[in-house]
């Protein structure tokens, strides 16, 4: 699966949690993929949620938000393409879903670079790589939120 997500919006994101430490461009890509995933799999949901209300269109309450952000960091084109991704060609994404989503994704990036950054720190590294990024999921899936 090729990536959506341009890496630099995504490097910025884990360069606003890193301080100091130094950003691998491996540790920008994983993010990136696992971004798409995550946008992926919450446009298949919210699909569900349009198709139940008998719409073709996304809207951002299908996306669980109220509110969206007046200017994610990450780029909207990419993100209107990775929502596309694994829903049918009869659902239209609206503009405020599209932006409702960047912002999804965004807050989610952040509470993955905060961790990789801890992560990296904890092995006493200069760097966040991608190990950091995927130890993250790792340790996700044994200790889950809530």
């Amino acid at each position: 699966m090729s990536v959506e997500l341009p890496f630099a919006p995504v490097d910025g994101i884990i360069r606003r949690n890193a301080g100091e430490l130094r950003v691998s461009a491996d540790a920008a890509e994983q993010l990136a993929r696992r971004i798409q995933e995550r946008g992926a799999a919450l446009a298949t949901e919210a699909a569900e949620h349009a198709t139940a209300d008998g719409r073709k269109t996304l809207m951002a309450a299908d996306f669980g938000v109220a509110d969206t952000q007046d200017d994610p960091d990450l780029p909207i084109a990419p993100v209107d393409r990775i929502a596309r991704l694994d829903i049918d060609d009869r659902y239209r994404v609206s503009m405020d879903a599209r932006v409702a989503l960047a912002g999804i994704l965004e807050a989610y990036a952040e509470d993955v670079a905060a961790a990789a950054v801890v992560l990296a720190r904890h092995a006493d590294r200069r760097t966040v790589i991608a190990d950091d990024v995927e130890t993250y999921f790792e340790l996700d899936a044994y200790f889950p939120p809530g």
